[in-house]
């Protein structure tokens, strides 16, 4: 069997480290070509002498590494490269998603934000030019799995399932003081800091729905959210005939990576059924947690108006981060930010880019504000 060649961007954070845990047990079917990170260049090196990778980059050129949307690019879009996992964080991934869709290849996509900011664009020019894009997330690597072989006019609808976060069950108005180090543990699943705030105000569910209308083409009112605590469901597929084809798994991102990567393989130990109590759905509070209505918003609006929710977004949580504004500003700040924009049809990159930065100066305008950490909506 040839092997495939990769390369890896995000290499250093959750969803590259478990790439490479995939790939140093499939060495016979892989080859990494390539590594990228964001700031961590000590482990990137690390990794680089382990896999004997010649062609590494960063976020921004620094420790005599090469760095900037420009060398990611070009590594997106090397001739040698058949797989690219994009596991960048945020809106930096942009580049590499474009670079990998415009050069044909099979893009392993972890970084939504690049179908939030840019999902017609990247759509059309993955159809431009024969790119195969595989999800990695859960919600849609199940909701491929539950879509595969079925007649689209029989389904009703798709469902993702959310945890629900460390949050679960707090009512509107009660989020002032929430702490970093509270939102930061999540209930089931251990990701980088920005993706768990995220899904601590359902702002990555609410991203995930942006997502699965671009991925698979279903308008915004057949996309539904319900939370399911025991994170064992990934997604559902709701027929017309009253029938609910569902995937289980464990919530091991492994999972998706590698299903990403090569449709088979030996994943992480199955579901003990036998031991299975519990499993439960209820609705999302969105008084509570208004980031998802957001995405409906976004979707109905069109164009740039993701981009401009994903940026303030990354703003807003960044600088609840450095605890310069409460939790509950959040949402306030990004419901904010898009009131106020001016959307634009979504057709070229500089138009999503322009979007983007002024999203982030406007969020930083709210951030200053000395009132904006004060609770008002949720």
């Amino acid at each position: 069997m040839e092997k495939k060649r990769i390369a890896v961007f995000g290499c250093t954070g959750s969803i590259g480290e478990n790439t490479l845990e995939i790939v140093r047990r499939h060495r016979k079917r892989f080859e990494v070509v390539g590594l990228a990170a964001g700031r961590n260049a000590a482990r990137l090196k690390e990794l680089a002498r382990e896999f004997s990778v010649s062609d590494l980059a960063l976020a921004e050129p620094r420790d005599d590494l090469p760095g900037g949307d420009e060398v990611l690019a070009e590594m997106a879009s090397r001739e040698d490269v058949d797989i690219v996992v994009n596991a960048v964080v945020g809106a930096a991934g942009l580049s590499v998603t474009l670079a990998a869709v415009r050069s044909g290849k099979t893009l392993a996509l972890a970084n939504k934000e690049s179908l939030v900011t840019a999902g017609e664009l990247v759509m059309r020019l993955a159809r431009e030019k024969g790119a195969t894009i595989r999800p990695i997330d859960s919600e849609h690597s199940a909701l491929e799995a539950c879509l595969c072989g079925r007649d689209r006019s029989r389904i009703r609808r798709v469902i993702l399932t959310a945890s629900g976060g460390p949050f679960r069950g707090r009512k509107a108005g009660s989020f002032d003081d929430v702490t970093v180090a509270e939102a930061l543990n999540h209930p089931t699943w251990s990701m980088g800091p920005k993706i768990t705030i995220d899904s601590a105000t359902l702002m990555n569910k609410a991203l995930e729905v942006i997502e699965a209308h671009h991925l698979f083409g279903f308008s915004p009112d057949e996309i539904a959210v319900v939370v399911h605590p025991q994170s064992i469901i990934h997604a559902m597929v709701e027929n017309r005939d009253g029938t609910v084809i569902v995937e289980l798994a464990p919530p091991d991102m492994r999972i998706p990576i590698q299903r990403a990567l090569m449709k088979d393989g030996d994943f992480s130990a199955p579901l003990d059924l036998e031991r299975l109590k519990d499993l439960t759905f209820e609705p999302v509070d969105r008084e509570a947690f208004p980031m998802l209505d957001l995405a409906y918003r976004c979707l109905e609006k069109g164009g740039t108006a993701g981009a401009v929710v994903n940026a303030a977004n990354e703003v807003a949580v960044q600088a609840f981060l450095e605890e310069r504004i409460s939790f509950g500003a959040i949402p306030r700040i990004v419901t904010e930010v898009l009131e106020r924009h001016e959307v634009k049809e979504e057709s070229d990159e500089g138009v999503i880019r322009e979007a983007d930065e002024w999203a982030r100066v406007t969020a930083e305008r709210f951030v200053r504000k000395k009132d904006i950490g004060k609770e008002r909506s949720i």
